[in-house]
């Protein structure tokens, strides 16, 4: 008898990281199952009827629970879990998704909890990586001591929400002192991706550093892969100092002197993966087949520059399919 595809599920079908996954496998004997909260989320709608799901919040307390509950009836082999509040309850029960035959394509509990905490995380590769001068913004930082300009961002998040670039005392107006809020120094230079793939033993395959020279709405849409080895350095250090497996995304700035500086680590499959993949570096593919039992090829794996743009494209389906999600979701109302 002809051997199964593998049953893959995947989370946060509303973001470019989990329609780029989907995309990367298109030609691996996988069944994909995509699943979301919202039901509009776009990637609901790549995958057959049957294979969507209507999802519950990542920082629900029943979210994994409910989560499992579904990979247990849809017989699902592998998770891949592609929204940050996700990561932590997921990674939480590893083993109770093990013991049920689901392999979380993920990394360790203890990475994770590094890479959340952007203060943790600086303390955990200060001296194995360059990193930003950095304090707590709460009643002991001194500001005059300090000296001007500096960021003042939020402990956890992603991205460059809830950042204050501070250069001068008129910036910190309404700005409230908190221990859940860091202060960094600025970095004046450019900023860089740098999509990371590490084998479940924590050795470092691949580093495809991107430089994103047009953003709209936080998402690249336009870039290009850059071969620079002080950047794929950058990018193995950080990776290996935190302890990732899988694939990851390190984000880093450059300081006055052009060096790089570690901003923080994604610790997800990135929305901007196609570009990699297209440079030569497939890494949802390999790591799939790590994860299938497949050995990871060794490393450094080479890779070409290459420019990209993106572009809205659309999917055209019948309303039916819509509006079943739509009901099940209680959305349908409308003003």
């Amino acid at each position: 008898m002809a051997e199964q595809p593998t049953r893959i599920l995947v989370t946060g079908a509303g973001g470019p990281s989990a329609v780029s996954f989907l995309q990367s496998i298109a030609a691996e004997p996988a069944t994909v199952w995509m699943g979301d909260i919202d039901p509009y989320a776009p990637g609901l709608y790549l995958v057959p009827p049957e294979r969507r799901a209507l999802l519950g919040r990542g920082d629900d307390p029943d979210f994994a629970e409910r989560l499992l509950d579904l990979c247990r009836s849809q017989s699902i082999d592998i998770l891949v879990p592609t929204v940050d509040s996700e990561l932590l309850p997921l990674a939480e029960r590893r083993e109770d998704f093990a013991a049920a035959g689901v392999h979380l394509l993920l990394a360790p509990l203890e990475a994770l909890r590094s890479c959340v905490d952007k203060w943790a995380l600086m303390q955990r590769c200060e001296g194995k990586v360059r990193v930003p001068r950095s304090a707590l913004f709460d009643d002991e930082f001194d500001v005059e001591a300090w000296g001007f300009p500096f960021l003042i961002k939020p402990r956890s998040g992603s991205g460059s929400r809830g950042i204050v670039v501070v250069r001068g005392e008129h910036d910190l107006l309404g700005v409230d002192r908190s221990p859940e809020q860091l202060v960094q120094e600025y970095l004046p230079g450019v900023e860089y991706s740098l999509d990371v793939l590490a084998g479940s033993d924590g050795v470092v395959r691949a580093v495809v550093p991107r430089a994103r020279l047009k953003i709209d709405s936080g998402i690249a849409i336009t870039g290009r892969t850059v071969r620079d080895e002080r950047l794929e350095t950058a990018g193995k250090l950080a990776a290996e100092a935190v302890g990732i497996t899988g694939v990851a995304n390190v984000q880093v700035k450059e300081d006055e002197n052009g060096e790089a500086a570690l901003i923080e680590i994604n610790p997800r499959f990135p929305g901007t993966m196609p570009l990699t993949v297209a440079a030569g570096v497939n890494m949802p593919v390999i790591a799939l087949r790590e994860a299938l039992g497949e050995p990871m090829p060794a490393g450094p794996l080479p890779f070409e520059e290459l420019a990209m743009v993106r572009y809205f494209d659309q999917r055209c389906f019948p309303v039916a399919e819509l509006e079943s999600l739509e009901a099940e979701s209680g959305s349908g109302e409308r003003g």
